[in-house]
C-alpha cells in the first residue's frame, strides 16, 4: 500500500461528513472496514451507507475482524496494550495485500478516544510494510451532543474536562472541575456524583436511533439508567456520551 487515509466520518449521519472527507474517500481504492461482530453489524451498515452516499468511483471493501479483548480487566492498560498489538498484526496483513491508496473510516474524529492512529504507528514500527498516511478530521460525538442539545460546552472563560466513565467512577473529578464531558461510560458513573449537577446525555448520536435526555442529574439519572439498559438490550451495544455541569 502506498498511502493510507484515516478519515473521520462523524458520529454516523452521512450529512456530517466533511467536504475534505468526501474528497479523501473518492481518492481511495480500498476501504478497510473493521467488524465488531454480529451485534454491531449496524455500525458496518452505517459505514456502507456513508460510502454509498459519497463515493462515486470504483472501490473495494476489505473486512478486518477486530480481535476480541477482555472488557472487565484487572490490568486495563496491559490488556489494551496487548489488544493493540494483535490489532496491529491484522492491520499489517490487510495493508500488505493492497497496492494503492487505502482508507479507514473512523467514527467521530481519529484524535478523540480512538485507537486507529496508535495502531497505524504500531504497524509502521513493526517494519514489515511502509506507507505514508494522512489524517482527515471529523465531527466528534461531543460536537454532535452539544449541537443536538443546543448548548455550549464551556462556560465563559472556563475549561471543560474530557474524561472516561472509569476515571469518573474510580477517582471522581479533580478539585475545581465544574464541567466535564464523559465518554466510554459502561457503568452509569454519573450516579456516583453528589451535589447539584445538570446533565446532557446522548446515545447513538448522529444515527436514526439517536436518543437524548437532559435535566437536573438526580431528577433524570434513573431515566437515563433505564433508557440505557433498554437500548442496550434491544441493540446489543450502546455508544453514548454526556456533559455534566455543576450548578
Amino acid at each position: 500500500m502506498r498511502e493510507l487515509l484515516v478519515i473521520g466520518v462523524g458520529a454516523g449521519d452521512p450529512d456530517q461528513v466533511t467536504v475534505q472527507a468526501i474528497k479523501a474517500m473518492n481518492r481511495a481504492e480500498v476501504f478497510f472496514v473493521i467488524g465488531k461482530g454480529e451485534q454491531k453489524q449496524d455500525l458496518v451498515d452505517l459505514r456502507t451507507g456513508i460510502l454509498d452516499e459519497h463515493v462515486r468511483g470504483d472501490h473495494r471493501v476489505v473486512d478486518i475482524v477486530d480481535p476480541p479483548r477482555d472488557r472487565t480487566p484487572s490490568d486495563y492498560e496491559g490488556v489494551v496494550d496487548d489488544w493493540h498489538d494483535r490489532r496491529a498484526q491484522v492491520f499489517e496483513e490487510a495493508f500488505a495485500a493492497v497496492d494503492g491508496v487505502g482508507a479507514i473510516l473512523v467514527w467521530g474524529d481519529p484524535s478523540l478516544y480512538d485507537s486507529t492512529l496508535r495502531i497505524v504507528e504500531r504497524v509502521l514500527g513493526r517494519g514489515v510494510v511502509d506507507f505514508e498516511y494522512t489524517v482527515i478530521p471529523g465531527v466528534t460525538s461531543v460536537s454532535s451532543l452539544a449541537a443536538q442539545h443546543r448548548i455550549v460546552l464551556n462556560r465563559i472563560g472556563e475549561p471543560v474536562l474530557t474524561t472516561t466513565g472509569r476515571r469518573l467512577r474510580e477517582e471522581g473529578l479533580p478539585d475545581g472541575v465544574r464541567d466535564a464531558v464523559v465518554m466510554l461510560d459502561a457503568e452509569n458513573s454519573f450516579t456516583t456524583l453528589t451535589g447539584d449537577w445538570d446533565i446532557w446525555w446522548g446515545a447513538y448520536l448522529g444515527t436514526p436511533d439517536e436518543t437524548l435526555i437532559a435535566g437536573d442529574l438526580h431528577s433524570v439519572e434513573d431515566e437515563i439508567v433505564r433508557t440505557r439498559a433498554d437500548l442496550r438490550e434491544r441493540k446489543g451495544w450502546i455508544m453514548d456520551t454526556y456533559l455534566i455541569r455543576r450548578r
